[in-house]
């Protein structure tokens, strides 16, 4: 029994993910998070007065576990605050400047300035209180 398991919390990951996929497509990406870059984020946060940035890699566990909060944020936050991912081995650049040294870290950022940063997997509720807090 232990055995399916797995498979079956990957049948459920895979079902949940291409639901939230789904919503998106629905919404037009409203409420989606999008993927930043090195070449991206100065425009990113140019565009956006309100962004946070979940900076992660693929094979870090607790940035598994963050990814779904942040995308519930995405789309209760959906028109007033913008949000993206980063993965940090895909963009060093953006890891350096920001001495991230652990992940999932997120930053905030408020028409163009860091104004607060949550490094490691905290619950939802604490997510969202530092959203609430960093933009009103």
């Amino acid at each position: 029994m232990d055995e399916n398991r797995p498979v079956d919390d990957d049948l459920q990951r895979l079902r949940e993910e291409r639901l939230r996929e789904m919503e998106a497509r629905l919404m037009g990406g409203r409420g989606s998070v999008f993927e930043l870059a090195d070449d991206t984020f100065q425009e990113a946060v140019r565009a956006h007065t309100a962004l946070v940035v979940d900076v992660w890699a693929e094979w870090c566990g607790p940035c598994r576990m963050v990814a779904p909060v942040i995308e519930d944020l995405a789309r209760d936050f959906a028109g007033r605050v913008a949000f993206s991912k980063c993965n940090v081995d895909q963009s060093p650049r953006l890891a350096a400047q920001f001495s991230i040294t652990a992940i999932p870290t997120l930053l905030f950022f408020s028409n163009g300035a860091l104004v607060d940063r949550v490094v490691g997997a905290l619950p939802r509720e604490a997510i969202k209180a530092r959203v609430m807090r960093a933009f009103g």
